[in-house]
Order: structure tokens, then C-alpha cells, then sequence
């Protein structure tokens, strides 16, 4: 799995018009899954994301319940090594990509975080205002 994480001072989702996560001062995470993927991954990468020091005085989300935002990004596993056009092949299918991202939020949820979410699938129009700017990618 991988995650981008970005400190917001506020970030939203919407699909066709509707606002369907939303939060403030917080972390917005887009999060990639690959075919190999599974239970260990989920857990780790929900683990990872709830204690990174990346907010302000190197604090965690679990430190000051600090809201996230999850949103499904399946072009992190993007490869445009070769020519102009990325090739998704190392990005899991919708069918087994969607539960391990649910996964991840029920993990999250799970250690104490309130989350919010995009829809998987879905056409999103994500907005965001970085705080800091400070953003990790994550592999795990």
C-alpha cells in the first residue's frame, strides 16, 4: 500500500456537487493499493498514519485527535517511466482495492480517529489547504 499524507488546515471531497467528507485542521491522506496487498499492509499503513509526527510541534493525529481525511487514489501506483502515458497495471482492480481501503478506515477508526472519506470510484473534485506545507509518501 501507499499513502500520501499532507497536513490541512481544511480539505473536502466532493461528487457532483456534493460535499461527501470533510474536515479541518488535519490530515489528508490519499491512498494507493497494489495487487499484493492484504490485512498486514492495512494494518501497518493505518498504524503509520495514526502515529506519523508530521503535525505541528512533531505531534501525531493520535496525539491531538487530529480529524483524516482517506481518499482511494489508484494513479499512485501510476508508472510513466516509459513514453507519456502512465500505465496503471500495478494499481489492485476496484474489487480488491475498495475493501482494503474500507480496511484502512475501519483500522484508523478503530485506534480513536474520526475520519472521513471520498467515494471510492467516484468522479471526486478533492480540495485542500496545506498547512506547513508538509507532506509524506508512505509505502508500506
Amino acid at each position: 500500500m501507499r499513502a500520501v499524507v499532507q497536513t490541512v488546515a481544511e480539505a473536502k471531497v466532493t461528487v457532483e456537487g456534493e460535499t461527501v467528507g470533510e474536515i479541518g485542521e488535519g490530515l489528508l491522506v490519499l491512498v494507493g493499493v497494489t495487487h499484493t496487498d492484504g490485512a498486514e499492509q492495512v494494518e501497518r499503513l493505518a498504524r503509520k498514519i495514526w502515529e506519523l509526527r508530521i503535525l505541528d510541534g512533531e505531534k501525531s493525529a493520535a496525539d491531538v485527535d487530529a480529524p483524516i481525511l482517506v481518499v482511494s487514489q489508484f494513479t499512485l501506483y501510476g508508472d510513466a517511466r516509459k513514453g507519456r502515458r502512465p500505465t496503471w497495471t500495478a494499481a489492485a482492480p476496484g474489487p480488491v482495492a475498495e475493501p482494503l481501503v474500507e480496511a484502512v478506515v475501519a483500522s484508523l477508526r478503530g485506534r480513536g480517529a474520526t475520519v472521513e472519506t471520498g467515494r471510492f470510484g467516484a468522479y471526486m473534485m478533492v480540495s485542500s489547504v496545506n498547512a506547513g506545507p508538509r507532506t509524506v509518501l508512505l509505502d508500506v
